[in-house]
């Protein structure tokens, strides 16, 4: 793992986009997407800059079960806002959360991620190491799938929501294995509460019950922290 320290979210968002900018001008065509506060300041970033995007391919990492694209609490509205209203993609997927049919949405997704292979996969992390929905005990090799979140990550969440009864219990989410199909991983991390999760993503054992840990095993990933973020590394 290569481990950048930035000073401040700004900073991360500036090489995240680096980064990205970096890797289409070798060729990168597809984007995987995640969502959440820590990305917001590449996004910043992306639409800041005379980058264009319209030739590109974007994945998200998940969906909420439940919600509709138009729900404002969605991850379609949420990239909307923050990204895609200002810098179109040729083609944006997000995991189909409103179907019903949770594993055939799944399954959709999944299939979907076989044509675009994606190129470069942006990560957070949350503070029980969960990468995208996958929650600790989560199959190292696991595929898109309907995932129940642990409380820790439902109260996270509840933040965005006006009542902790109104987030979702359920998402459908790439797996750790779609995951780490990527060709390269840029995971970002920010603030004091996610120290231990990194420790553990980059100096523990690889294991399922820190699900970033196994991204020990894939051989290019980049990890973009503040100082707070990586103060208990040893190394």
């Amino acid at each position: 793992m290569d481990i950048k320290i930035v000073k401040d979210k700004l900073a991360g968002g500036q090489a995240a986009f680096e980064l990205i900018k970096a890797g289409m001008a070798h060729g990168a065509q597809v984007l995987g997407l995640a969502t959440g506060s820590t990305p917001i300041s590449l996004y910043e970033a992306m639409c800041q800059s005379d980058l264009d995007f319209s030739q590109m391919v974007s994945m998200n990492l998940d969906e909420y079960v439940g919600l509709t694209p138009d729900n404002d609490q969605s991850y379609h509205y949420f990239m909307n806002e923050h990204l895609f209203s200002k810098k179109p993609f040729k083609a944006s997927y997000v995991p189909d959360g409103a179907n019903p049919d949770t594993d055939a949405a799944a399954a959709a997704y999944e299939k979907l991620l076989a044509e675009h292979p994606i190129d470069i996969q942006i990560l957070g992390i949350g503070r029980n190491g969960h990468i995208g929905f996958n929650e600790p005990g989560s199959d190292l090799d696991g595929k898109t799938q309907k995932v129940a979140l642990t409380q820790s990550t439902i109260d996270a969440n509840s933040r965005f929501f006006a009542d902790e009864k109104d987030v979702p219990r359920f998402a459908i989410s790439m797996g750790i294995g779609s995951i780490m199909k990527g060709k390269e991983i840029i995971l970002i991390a920010y603030g004091a509460d996610k120290a231990d999760a990194i420790k553990e993503t980059v100096e523990g054992p690889v294991t399922t019950h820190v699900p970033a840990s196994a991204l020990q095993n894939h051989d290019n990933v980049i990890l973009i922290l503040d100082e707070a973020a990586a103060s208990k590394l040893s190394k």
